[in-house]
């Protein structure tokens, strides 16, 4: 079993990011009898929903699904309806619906649209855990503009220790974009037959995607409930930061640097020459 799903996993970080779901639905068709493991295991895109009973948006993933039913988070209810589902003790059921409001504010700080989700669940050494979800999808008005989704799950543990509380925290973000380019030559708009680059027609698409994970443990002291909230809080806040920082320095950064030594957008010499100069001058101010 453990070496199948090992296979399993192991399979799913060589294929497309980008078409993630496509092929765990294709590995459960194969091995139906380890879909909760594989679930459990590979991060997908969250899945958009709408509760029947307040009709509010809702995120869907493994956290809240028991068998092929999902809970909402504003209704505590399951949809499909399922009469035995789990669902979080009455206490963390306040806790659960104060998180949500709370991140619900933080959403729209940071994301200025997208949906949010917070799902908590009682642990069996008395302590509790949960899951912070985040989405965000940028749809183009017209086919030649950019469209992306940011999507973050952050799953921690809660374990109080007297008047404090000790919080494990592992966060993944999962990024795509899709930049399209298409548009007809002016000239050929106007009728004319003027030649070189100014007369091409530019059509294509760049896909980038993938997902980082990041782990962090810290210690935060705790007055009542509400202080997990803001504990948590504040720690996701700050992952996030690190992580979108990461992001457009590390991975853009090294991205356009490997393009860079692809492929030059000036002349080489020019360029040569630019940095002899810049070392001549250099030398003279040292003097």
């Amino acid at each position: 079993m453990t070496d199948l799903v090992d296979s399993m996993l192991d399979l799913m970080r060589r294929l497309p990011p980008t078409r993630t779901e496509e092929n765990v639905n294709a590995l459960i068709g194969i091995c139906p009898d380890y879909a909760d493991d594989l679930l459990g295991s590979v991060d997908q895109p969250l899945q958009l929903k709408t509760d029947r009973a307040t009709g509010r948006e809702y995120l869907a993933c493994d956290y809240n699904r028991d068998g092929e039913c999902y809970r909402s988070p504003w209704s505590n209810e399951y949809d499909p309806p399922l009469d035995d589902g789990t669902v979080p003790s009455s206490k963390l059921r306040k806790l659960e619906i104060s998180a949500n409001e709370a991140f619900d504010t933080y959403r729209e700080m940071y994301f200025e649209g997208g949906v949010s989700s917070v799902y908590l669940w009682d642990l069996d050494d008395g302590g509790f855990a949960g899951v912070v979800l985040l989405k965000k999808v940028m749809t183009p008005a017209s086919p030649n503009e950019p469209s992306g989704s940011w999507d973050s799950i952050h799953v921690f543990e809660t374990a109080e220790r007297g008047r404090n509380a000790h919080y494990k925290l592992t966060s993944t973000v999962m990024l795509q974009l899709i930049t399209r380019k298409s548009s007809e030559p002016e000239d050929d708009k106007k009728g004319g037959d003027k030649k070189g680059t100014e007369g091409w027609k530019r059509d294509g698409e760049v896909s980038l995607s993938g997902s980082m994970t990041r782990q962090s443990e810290q210690d935060w002291g705790i007055h009542d409930q509400s202080s997990h909230i803001t504990n948590t809080g504040r720690m996701i806040e700050e992952m996030e930061i690190k992580m979108r920082n990461l992001l457009q320095e590390v991975y853009f950064g090294k991205t356009r640097d490997v393009v860079y030594d692809l492929r030059s957008v000036d002349d080489l010499e020019k360029t040569r020459r630019q940095r002899e100069l810049q070392k001549e001058l250099v030398g003279f101010i040292k003097r």
